[in-house]
């Protein structure tokens, strides 16, 4: 028989906000996180915006030393799963080896390789430092979690792009049910706001070249003309309901369904069908119906393909229910996390059906007939929230679908 599966704690590093309280009452609140990109020199680069996060204080959990030896992607993973912990009263009441990891990232350490490709540049390939690999391989996030919370048992990264977190997530999901570990850190994490990956997006035209920072990011809307880069971390702690009821803990919710599946169509495109069969497998998964759920975190990226071939599969599984449903998406706010989407938009959620508020698509002035469903515009609304659905659709027709539940016993 297959465990049940609780959430029990949150942490969050965004630019909303690094915990998930201040991070959900600016998310309600409508805040919008992008401006100009002041952390390094933006001359010679078309897109000089980004959502980055603020106020970080890596020294609250790691020294100057273990900072120094850890990209910021790593540290925002190790901040963030502290958190979640300490949340879910585990972090120093938890056996080693019952706990694990699955991490999800897109980019691994962007900033380390870009600031010591620009030293090789200038001084030869001497210049590389000793932790160069150690630094930049994505599944370091995950290690490094390990050692900073001592997680003994089932540890791995997941780099599926933008459904990274979200894969990760499910994945641990599958690894409790099976009774493969009695607690999990799942979620994601990236740090790719650098020159690069900046440069990298647009040669794509994936970004938004829309200059004026506040207008940026505006899924669903007729003017959309791309994504706006965002980071942070968004991490849950998942356990087994068994676990969870044995020592009183509090209980956010229920994970309840999980759906994966592969477009095998285009690198960069969607099919729009894949999305489909995820939702219909996450569902069938759940044992729900599609008049079960009252919210979607839409992937939402605010290209023009994305939004329109999501809307399209939300229609083909939801039928009539499409048109009741409240849809939002916070990258309207927070920008696109790449790998750490998934578990940042999960945090953000689980607070919207904890609190009764869901937060809304800002930016969302002249919406798409084609796009032509609730997607919450520019203001929060009250609603009770019993079942809601995250959705990610990642490069490469990578898609993840993850179904939650209010916790009844």
């Amino acid at each position: 028989m297959k465990k049940r599966v609780v959430v029990t704690g949150l942490g969050i590093v965004s630019p909303l906000g690094n915990d998930p309280q201040s991070a959900y009452d600016n998310a309600i609140a409508g805040k919008n996180c992008v401006e100009n990109i002041t952390s390094f020199d933006t001359e010679g680069l078309k897109v000089k915006i980004a959502a980055q996060v603020k106020d970080f204080e890596s020294e609250k959990y790691l020294t100057k030393r273990e900072a120094r030896r850890q990209d910021l992607f790593s540290q925002y993973a190790v901040y963030a799963s502290i958190e979640a912990l300490k949340d879910a009263k585990l972090y120093e009441a938890h056996n080693p080896d019952d706990l694990g990891i699955v991490m999800g990232t897109g980019m691994g350490g962007m900033i380390t390789f870009a600031n010591d490709l620009n030293k090789a540049f200038v001084g030869g390939y001497s210049k590389i430092p000793p932790m160069f690999i150690p630094m930049i391989i994505p599944n370091m996030a995950s290690g490094n979690v390990a050692i900073a919370v001592d997680a003994k048992n089932h540890s791995t990264t997941v780099t599926t792009a933008c459904a990274a977190a979200t894969h990760a997530i499910g994945d641990a999901f599958r690894h409790i049910q099976r009774g493969y570990a009695e607690m999990m850190i799942a979620g994601g994490t990236e740090a790719g706001v650098n020159p690069y990956t900046l440069a990298g997006f647009n040669a794509i035209t994936a970004l938004s070249t829309t200059e004026e920072p506040s207008k940026a990011s505006r899924p669903f809307d007729k003017d959309r003309n791309g994504f706006v880069l965002g980071e942070g971390s968004g991490i849950l702690i998942l356990e087994s309901l068994e676990h969870a009821l044995a020592r009183n803990a509090k209980i956010y919710c229920e994970v309840v369904g999980y759906g994966s599946t592969s477009d095998a169509y285009h690198i960069t495109a969607p099919s729009g069908l894949g999305a489909v069969k995820a939702m219909e497998n996450a569902l069938k998964d759940a044992n729900l119906k599609p008049e079960d759920v009252d919210y979607i975190n839409a992937h939402g990226t605010s290209t023009p393909i994305n939004d329109k071939f999501e809307t399209e599969a939300i229609k083909a599984v939801f039928k009539d229910h499409a048109y009741k449903l409240k849809i939002s998406s916070t990258k309207s706010m927070h920008g696109h996390a790449l790998g750490a989407t998934g578990g940042i938009e999960a945090v953000l959620s689980i607070k919207a059906m904890q609190e009764g508020i869901i937060p809304p698509t800002i930016n969302l002035e002249t919406q798409d007939e084609e796009c032509d469903l609730d997607y919450v515009p520019n203001i929060a609304i009250k609603k009770d929230i019993d079942v809601f659905m995250s959705n990610s659709l990642g490069f490469g027709g990578h898609n993840a679908i993850l179904l939650f539940r209010k916790y009844e016993s």
